[in-house]
């Protein structure tokens, strides 16, 4: 007979495995050979020893076993009576020898003992295991499992997809509302009226926009060179909203005009001499410019100079068709995504067209459990049509929240209330993208209140949009009160100042009598000044009586201010100049 179990041996290592697997032999063992041999001094001894253990391990879930101490081994062979006849096991073996080996026996099975009684691992008789189910008395707090995940998949799937679904919303609503065709180009005779249904957009330059598609093949898009005549800046984005072009006298061309070639996916074609080749991760591609007028020059001079961009595919490059221009100005032109249904319905367009990325393939796993499949028809069942519905207007709700308590982080100044539309990431991006994870909240916040951003913002940046988040004592801006706010004579901008007031539910125009959304440095002469050459604007329901030329209607809307600084000064970009916050009209 031998035991192997190295006793007094503090190493975990060394005991746990041996007493796991010899439990059930030495159970067996002291059945058979000690029965009846354990007097109640050797029993006392024991339980004596079980006690001392214990208090050296106390607190400990799985304690290492204390050494065997030298006093329960003299009192063990003290007490021990072998009876048993030494040639019925061990007929080669002297008496002290098997004494030896019964004590050793005896003190392990005492430990190994109080080691199934210390640990759960290795305990029977219906001892709990630790974790693998919930507490107990715990209860599902879920009723329809169905719709949970559907609900919780559709909600996240707003968050993930807005970059998408933002942009989308131009292409759908050019295509339906105005009779867009890829590769026309919508060219604004005037600045955008509150038919321009877009977030956050601008109303003092024209805009020209276009669409396209890159699975028929790559795209020339020909941009004339600034000068006397005026100037276009903008970007061109991809499906996800990524910028993959500047445009304008910063941007890919320098102001010197030229010919960019967009490129399909994995496009592998010859570039002809001449192109600037603009690779694609994505097929459909957007682009939004400003066509900005030359000094003493008019919108009208604006306008026709958006008339000498051309865009068309390149297989037509030796004749291309005569150039197809939309003016929208006088068309409702509905862009905004819609936060019920339709929004799944728009995300399934996108996905049947764009490659999928690597990062992505979880999300379009998801998407599965709501009908959004790659190749397959957007047919959802009544369940699922509610969890979408109510998971959209959910993620609505959460990011109008989340604008109203927005992180003090993202204010420009740290005792004013005004936030930066442009909130990039760390990298001072709009991928939101770093070594070990996506940013999604802070995208999703992002494009939740713009579009068409630059691919990286440097540190002066051409132009610069505040927006007001509350008063001067920090409560949030209501619909219905009428709110003023001092423009000071001498504002830190080369070109010049405008101030926009957006619908804050929707972020983008008030639709009023008046039609008004904006006052600018233009329109000074028409304005009340002050004595110091400040002015002062209101913005409200109603104009205080003689400032109807000082006022932003509101329309019961509730308002979102924005200030923009075209050409900012350094005392902008270093913060040293700080315009005052919006304050309660008396």
């Amino acid at each position: 007979m031998s035991i192997s179990i190295p006793i007094g041996s503090t190493s975990r290592s060394a005991w746990k495995p041996c007493v796991a697997n010899r439990i059930p032999m030495l159970r067996r063992q002291l059945q058979s050979h000690l029965r009846g041999t354990l007097s109640r001094a050797l029993s006392e001894a024991i339980a004596e020893e079980f006690a001392r253990i214990s208090a050296f391990r106390r607190g400990v879930p799985c304690p290492v076993p204390a050494p065997i101490s030298a006093k329960f081994l003299k009192k063990a062979r003290r007490t021990v009576c072998l009876r048993l006849p030494l040639c019925f096991q061990y007929p080669s073996c002297k008496r002290r020898t098997v004494m030896r080996l019964h004590v050793k026996l005896i003190a392990t099975a005492a430990l190994a003992g109080f080691v199934a009684a210390a640990c759960p691992t290795l305990a029977q008789d219906g001892t709990s295991t630790l974790g693998g189910q919930p507490p107990a008395g715990a209860t599902s707090s879920v009723k329809d499992f169905d719709y949970q995940i559907k609900y919780q998949r559709a909600f996240e799937a707003v968050l993930w997809s807005l970059p998408l679904i933002q942009i989308r919303g131009f292409r759908r609503g050019a295509f339906e509302d105005l009779g867009v065709k890829d590769n026309d180009i919508v060219a604004y005779s005037g600045t955008a009226t509150p038919k321009l249904e877009a977030i956050t957009a601008n109303s003092t330059t024209p805009y020209i926009a276009a669409y396209t598609d890159l699975r028929k093949g790559p795209v020339v898009l020909e941009i004339p060179p600034a000068g006397k005549d005026g100037s276009v800046y903008g970007q061109v984005v991809d499906a996800w909203q990524l910028t993959i072009a500047d445009v304008g006298p910063s941007g890919l061309d320098k102001g010197k005009g030229g010919k960019l070639l967009f490129t399909p996916p994995g496009y592998t074609g010859k570039v002809p001499s001449g192109y600037v080749q603009v690779a694609s991760p994505n097929y459909q591609i957007s682009l939004a410019f400003r066509s900005v007028p030359a000094p003493g020059k008019s919108a009208a001079d604006a306008y026709a100079y958006s008339k000498k961009l051309k865009m068309y595919y390149l297989s037509d490059a030796k004749k291309p068709p005569e150039q197809r221009f939309i003016d929208p100005l006088h068309e409702r032109y509905a862009t905004l995504p819609y936060y019920d249904e339709r929004f799944f319905a728009e995300l399934h367009d996108v996905i049947q067209v764009e490659p999928v990325n690597p990062q992505d393939k979880v999300m379009m796993g998801m998407l599965m459990s709501l009908g959004i499949e790659k190749g397959k028809p957007f047919a959802p069942d009544a369940k699922t049509t509610q969890a979408m519905r109510q998971a959209a207007v959910d993620a609505w709700f959460y990011l109008q929240q989340w604008f109203d308590n927005i992180p003090s982080d993202k204010l420009y100044w740290p005792d004013r209330h005004y936030a930066s539309l442009l909130m990039t990431d760390a990298n001072r991006r709009f991928d939101f993208t770093y070594d070990g994870h996506i940013d999604l909240i802070a995208r999703a916040a992002e494009y939740f209140w713009c579009t068409y951003m630059p691919k990286m913002l440097s540190d002066n940046p051409a132009t610069q949009y505040l927006m007001a988040m509350a008063d001067k004592d920090g409560k949030l801006l209501e619909a219905g009160k009428l709110y003023k706010i001092d423009i000071p004579a001498q504002m830190p901008v080369k070109h010049f100042w405008a101030l926009t007031v957006y619908d804050r539910a929707t972020m983008s125009f008030i639709y009023s009598d008046s039609g008004r959304t904006t006052l600018s440095s233009y329109d000074l002469e028409r304005m009340t000044k002050n004595a110091d050459g400040s002015a002062t604007i209101y913005v409200g329901p109603k104009a205080p009586q003689g400032q109807v030329n000082n006022w932003i209607p509101t329309a019961g809307k509730r308002p979102l201010p924005a200030m923009r600084f075209y050409g900012p000064t350094e005392a902008l970009n270093n913060k040293t100049f700080k315009i005052p916050d919006f304050e309660l009209a008396e």
